[in-house]
């Protein structure tokens, strides 16, 4: 056991394993840490969500707190594990990345395969939630550049003010679903009930998962980054992001599936605004973190597009539903968005 903390911990042992593979190598590890990542938060909110409902919780306010932590934990888990180790692209990237992948990909491609609602008592608040925080950070980005033209940073106090919010984002959500009115529905389940054990052994492997997988993921990440002559925010940005976001994907999918389009939507604002003050300010709490040129002139100007536009779709649609082409828009950004930085990076 001793032999593997001090493997997981140090940096200079994960550094020397992941320059010790071949290219397919570090794919192969890449992959086999976004499964591990993607199962441990399965595991993890499934556990954390049967030992909430022993205590009489609504399930409306489980998925608006317990769900939403699960589902960004792996976004968290790698920015901070990469800002800790001095991978400030890694970091932020990650952030930024999977906001632009959960709204861009997982909304666009949902609004193309399916007919989804606009319900606007929850969107109309969450929703301006979503993109303030967005904004909020990219401001606070350009006084850093202002501040600091040469080395721009976030600092730990950027990262406890994003915390902060959170914990107030968390507290109105809840506020929010009360004067909906949806706490007081019946919350009532076909499945019989965990016990206390199995709820606790399943949090805990999925937090033992999420963190073995973060911590893998980073230097396997940072190498391939090099070896190929991509930059680290890039890989972070696309391929960590994406992968970090499959339990985002695998909730829409899942969604749609059971005709329930409602709880995609939810998920994917609920992950923009965690992604932003969750991940990002638990990475510039552990370590403040430099803002890399490329973040001014490309990943924020992309995020703040596609979020702009889903906010203006919002307000546009008052039949109650989200239009085809509006999946389409937003997914197309998207798209190029990731062409634009592989050929920019490798062209």
């Amino acid at each position: 056991m001793g032999d593997i903390l001090h493997y997981l911990t140090s940096d200079q042992v994960l550094e020397q394993m992941a320059a010790g593979l071949p290219v397919w190598g570090l794919l192969l590890l890449l992959i086999a840490c976004i499964v591990v990542l993607s199962k441990g938060a399965d595991f993890m909110v499934d556990g954390a969500v049967a030992l909430a409902r022993r205590t009489g919780l609504p399930r409306i306010v489980i998925g608006a707190t317990i769900v939403s932590l699960g589902t960004t934990a792996p976004e968290m888990f790698v920015s901070v594990m990469a800002a800790w180790t001095g991978n400030p692209g890694l970091a932020l990237g990650n952030g930024v990345g999977s906001i632009i992948c959960d709204t861009g990909l997982i909304f666009g491609l949902m609004c193309l395969i399916s007919r989804v609602p606009v319900r606007r008592y929850i969107l109309n608040r969450t929703g301006w939630v979503q993109v303030g925080a967005a904004t909020l950070l990219v401001l606070l980005a350009l006084l850093a550049l202002w501040q600091s033209p040469e080395a721009p940073m976030l600092g730990r106090g950027v990262g406890a003010l994003f915390l902060v919010l959170l914990l107030g984002y968390l507290y109105m959500s809840y506020r929010w679903a009360r004067q909906s009115g949806l706490v007081d529905e019946a919350d009532e389940d076909d499945d019989e009930p965990w016990g206390l054990g199995k709820s606790l052994g399943f949090t805990l492997l999925g937090l033992l998962g999420v963190v073995v997988g973060s911590r893998l993921l980073v230097p396997t990440a940072a190498e391939g980054a090099a070896r190929v002559g991509v930059p680290q925010d890039v890989i972070a940005a696309t391929l960590v992001a994406f992968g970090t976001s499959l339990p985002e994907l695998m909730t829409a999918i899942s969604a749609v599936k059971k005709r329930q389009p409602q709880i995609m939507v939810g998920n994917v604002v609920g992950a923009d605004v965690l992604n932003c003050l969750f991940v990002v300010g638990a990475a510039a709490v552990a370590r403040p973190l430099t803002v890399p040129p490329n973040f001014y002139s490309f990943h924020f100007p992309a995020m703040l597009l596609i979020l702009y536009s889903f906010r203006l779709f919002i307000r546009m649609n008052t039949d109650g539903w989200f239009k085809r082409w509006q999946g389409i828009w937003i997914l197309g950004i998207y798209l190029v968005y990731l062409v634009l930085q592989y050929s920019f990076n490798l062209g």
